[in-house]
């Protein structure tokens, strides 16, 4: 069945007297056109749709229809239905104010015009809206945009087609306003009218004008005028926030002081997820549906359709390149924005469908066997914020007045583990130091709201026994008093629900909702509840628990962001609204996706010249590719991926076929968890092939959301295939290649010289093999230089207690005298770098001062490279504990074979400060270190680490006071 987007028709008189059939002519057209149904009249949707106003005398059938428990042809205001054009929603009845309904919808039988064959109106047949069904490709269970479309066809004979778009007449209908709207002046009072209006703005409704009339075949004639007149001069906006030469502020003033408590109730409490979103439209002011459960973490994920996906977050870290991690937030955005486009343009609120992303993810990487590992920056809470601000930065866009989508920054706070082991996330409690606190978990985020971050998402953990979604000293005292933050705050999904339910700290929803508001949670993200925690903010207010100001001032960052993103303004404003499908995977997005794969690889281990491997001898050669990894698509993605095409998606064995050798293929393990193995399939291939590529890892079978790992072991058989490659090559080059994000023990394979060469890939995504390909070879601009965002432990003796929140042991800030396997900021290159000249200005500052450094970078090897030049400060004195050292400073620079580079960086005063009750600087003696990796490393690159000290004076003060 092909459904055209019908307009409602208010009236006060039977349907069957006016032809419904013939206002259906006004639908937009059919997604799919079949003969004998839309394809064969232009213009006429396939079924018609009628609002009738209940005569008095209905008045019992009016109150069953309001209370949703009326017969045939009713509609129950509570739910997610489809109104032929419009959508119903809790405490707004259709197109009319809260708590008053206006009338009755039916649909109709026929699908034909009104100058059908028998010229006759259809006859009145009642019946209840179908929810589900054939929808002309979309899904029916997502609210349709209130707003009218203007007619594709002719409506009026059919004479032919419409006039184009663009300054052609469109028809908008309202409903006569209640009584309480016009002793306001909002509008005069009167019989429902057809108001013709201007040039289509897609990103809003408004009544446009009024053309007088009450007989029915009055009303009939301006309809088809209206459709089949010229260009219509549009009027001002009807509502000053519709208005955009007003200033912002103004402009939510206006809007705020139209809503109803119902009304900024719901806005609050339909987060998204599961049917419980989108926050609902306002027909009354012509404000669309909007969903705000959006995943953007690289690229367009869980959305309907194609995106380009690139490589994961913690790969993403791995390149300690912020320009690069701008332009994947920027590629992103645009496709976010794109597919936003279609969707609103068809109708379509589900799920996934808006602007608002719930990325980037900040938590501290601080357990190597934490689920979540891979949707981080890493363990360090500088790196992690200097690639937040180029995330956020590159997400929002660089438009002065206009967000090309909103970035929202998680899991606020101290939530880094577990997930299922020990146990629950959703229970689980983070007793944490308030120095810990401070110098960990909260700097990243913090940077976040500098790089002007639109929200933040707080996370399901208690934080010393307070549940982050109603913890004040969080949300209100931190965020917004000491930081400055302006966004909203949403809960992560089912947290509210879970402060109950989960972690026991409330005994009902209500009082739920009270401690959640009034710490400083604006919008609840649930589990498809629809009556979840927000919607007993009512009786808060009306015990007075919460205040009405208070909930407007929860509301006013939503629509604040929805203004930012263009919602509000003509589309021509904004020049994001003309972005459309064909940006979504184009070639620039998709070589990007293959420069970001190529640019995360991190090589760990490279012994007698293993790679890169030589082009011109492969032509002759035999290769071997065998693991659970080497030709699965699914498991080189990670969690929260976009789905590309499959012709974009290149495995490791797809890849390397590229290279012109005869490749050969043996899975030995049909999944990661590698449970079955299959020894002779290895063993046949590895034992045929001059060079044996091995892939192994980890995947989201093995560790993702809700699933953590219980040690760092290769899953199932993995190590036992590897030991068979190796010996099966019987001293040919073997290359393993790691997919993974929580650190592997390894250690077989770094100490084995059967092992030639360690390749950590993280999750690559789409551009996997292709990647793969080029850095095996060495190609011009594949020279690896990933280095690693995190430590890999030597062992699990080396691994802490998951539930233990103390950073004492954790990370290379805190990680104790027992060396790693794998140090943080560690990575290998095909070429060698050597540091000198490294000079501290001034080698004496004041307390409040920044410190100058410079070094000259060489490249002393045979090929051109990267470099990954990193800066680490040391505190000799301090009056509180400290890290061993800290990253102050990181670049990512290219240098040509037998160059060399001078670079410049600043270190800012407050990278020197400490936590004592409040940020302080301190003077006392420093020590800067400047290399490829850290100092003092077992594990390194053949590089060295120049150190110089400098000395800071004056008396120690807080940070503020400078």
């Amino acid at each position: 069945m092909c459904r055209g987007r019908d307009v409602l028709w208010a009236r006060r008189v039977p349907p069957s007297a006016a032809g419904c059939s013939g206002i259906r002519q006004l639908g937009a057209g059919c997604p799919s056109r079949r003969a004998g149904q839309c394809g064969a009249r232009p213009g006429c949707g396939a079924r018609g749709h009628c609002l009738t106003w209940p005569r008095p005398r209905d008045t019992a059938r009016h109150r069953a229809w309001h209370r949703g428990t009326a017969g045939a042809g009713s509609l129950a205001v509570p739910r997610r239905a489809e109104l032929g054009g419009t959508w119903g929603t809790e405490g707004t009845s259709l197109l009319g104010s809260p708590g008053r309904p206006v009338g009755t919808l039916h649909k109709w039988g026929s699908s034909r015009c009104s100058r059908g064959a028998s010229g006759a109106a259809p006859k009145h047949r009642p019946r209840r809206i179908q929810l589900t069904g054939p929808g002309g490709g979309r899904d029916p269970t997502e609210p349709r945009d209130p707003r009218p479309v203007p007619p594709r066809s002719a409506p009026c004979g059919g004479a032919g087609p419409a006039p184009p778009l663009s300054g052609s007449a469109t028809l908008r209908l309202r409903h006569s306003p209640p009584r309480r709207a016009q002793r306001r002046g909002l509008s005069a009072p009167g019989p429902s009218r057809v108001m013709p209006c201007g040039p289509r703005e897609p990103s809003r409704a408004m009544p446009c004008g009024t053309s007088p009339g009450a007989a029915l075949a009055l009303r009939v004639l301006v309809l088809c005028a209206a459709l089949c007149a010229g260009p219509v001069r549009a009027r001002p906006p009807p509502f000053p926030f519709w208005d955009p030469a007003l200033p912002w502020d103004r402009r939510l003033d206006d809007l705020l002081g139209r809503l109803s408590p119902a009304e900024l109730v719901l806005q609050v409490a339909r987060g998204g997820a599961m049917g419980n979103g989108p926050a609902p439209p306002i027909p009354r002011l012509g404000i669309a549906p909007y969903n705000w459960n959006t995943e953007c973490l690289r690229g367009d994920a869980e959305a309907p359709g194609w995106a380009t996906a690139f490589p994961q977050a913690l790969g993403l870290a791995a390149t300690f390149s912020p320009e690069l991690i701008y332009r994947v937030a920027n590629a992103t955005a645009t496709e976010v924005r794109a597919k936003h486009n279609d969707f609103a343009a068809t109708g379509r609120y589900g799920d996934h469908t808006g602007l608002s992303c719930f990325s980037p993810v900040l938590n501290i990487m601080r357990h190597p066997l934490w689920g979540r590992n891979q949707e981080t920056y890493g363990e360090d809470p500088f790196l992690s914020g200097e690639l937040a601000r180029s995330f956020v930065q590159g997400l929002q866009g660089q438009h002065p007045r206009y967000v090309k989508a909103s970035a929202g920054c998680k899991h606020f706070s101290v939530h880094g583990g577990p997930e299922n082991i020990p146990v629950s996330r959703l229970s689980f409690d983070a007793k944490v130091l308030e120095r810990d606190w401070r110098m960990t978990f909260l700097p990243q985020f913090q940077a976040c709201v500098r790089a002007g971050s639109y929200s933040f998402m707080c996370s399901y953990n208690r934080i010393n026994g307070v549940p982050a979604c109603a913890n004040k000293k969080l949300l209100t005292d931190i965020l917004r008093g000491e930081w400055g933050f302006e966004g909203y705050v949403v809960s992560d999904e089912g947290a509210l629900e879970l402060i109950m339910l989960g972690h026991h700290y409330t005994h009902t929803f209500l009082e739920t909702a009270v401690a959640s508001v009034n710490a400083g949670c604006n919008l609840e993200l649930s589990y498809g509840m629809r009556n979840n925690v927000f919607m007993h903010i009512p009786q808060a207010l009306a015990m007075g628990n919460i205040t009405l100001q208070m909930l407007r001032d929860r509301v006013r960052p939503l629509f604040y962001t929805r203004m930012r993103l263009g919602e509000f303004d003509p589309p021509d404003m904004n020049p994001y609204s003309a972005l459309d499908l064909s940006v979504v995977q184009s070639p620039e997005h998709r070589n990007l996706s293959l420069e970001a794969a190529v640019k995360s690889f991190v090589l760990l281990k490279n012994i007698r010249g293993t790679l890169p491997l030589r082009a011109w001898d492969l032509p002759g050669q035999r290769l071997a590719v065998v693991g659970p990894f080497a030709d699965n698509p699914r498991v080189l993605f990670g969690d929260y991926a976009p789905v590309p095409e499959p012709q974009y998606i290149y495995t490791p064995w797809r890849g390397l076929e590229m290279l012109g050798a005869n490749v050969s293929f043996a899975a030995g393990c049909g999944e990661p968890r590698c449970q079955r193995y299959s020894r002779a399939q290895v063993v046949r291939a590895a034992g045929a092939a001059d060079v044996v590529v091995v892939c192994l890892g980890t995947g989201v079978d093995v560790e993702t959301e809700a699933k953590d790992r219980s040690d760092l072991s290769l899953p199932g058989h993995q190590l036992e295939l590897l030991q068979d490659a190796v010996q099966a090559a019987a001293g040919r080059p073997v290359i393993l290649l790691l997919f993974n994000a929580g650190p592997l023990d390894v250690s077989w394979a770094q100490a084995h010289d059967g092992v030639g060469a360690i390749l950590a890939c993280f999750f690559p995504a789409q551009a996997t093999g292709l990647a793969i390909a080029r850095v095996l070879l060495g190609e011009a601009g594949a020279n690896p230089a990933g280095r690693l965002p995190a430590t890999w432990p030597a062992g699990m003796h080396q691994v802490p207690p998951m539930e233990n929140y103390t950073m004492e042991g954790r990370t290379y800030r805190y990680y104790g005298q027992e060396a790693p396997l794998y140090p943080f900021g560690y990575g290998l290159s095909y070429t060698t770098f050597h540091y000198r000249d490294l000079v501290l200005s001034p080698s004496v500052l004041p307390v409040c001062a920044n410190l100058t450094v410079s070094v000259v970078l060489e490249n002393t090897g045979p090929r051109d490279g990267e470099e990954v030049v990193q800066l680490y400060l040391r505190w000799e004195q301090s009056s509180v504990p400290v890290p061993r050292w800290q990253l102050v400073a990181f670049r990512r620079v290219a240098v040509l074979a037998g160059r060399e580079t001078k670079l410049s960086f600043q270190v800012l005063a407050e990278q020197r400060a400490v936590w004592a009750q409040e940020w302080r600087l301190e003077p006392g003696t420093f020590t800067l270190f400047a290399g490829g990796q850290q100092p003092g490393q077992r594990v390194r690159a053949p590089s060295e680490v120049l150190s110089a000290r400098f000395g800071v004076t004056g008396a120690a003060r807080p940070l503020r006071g400078c």
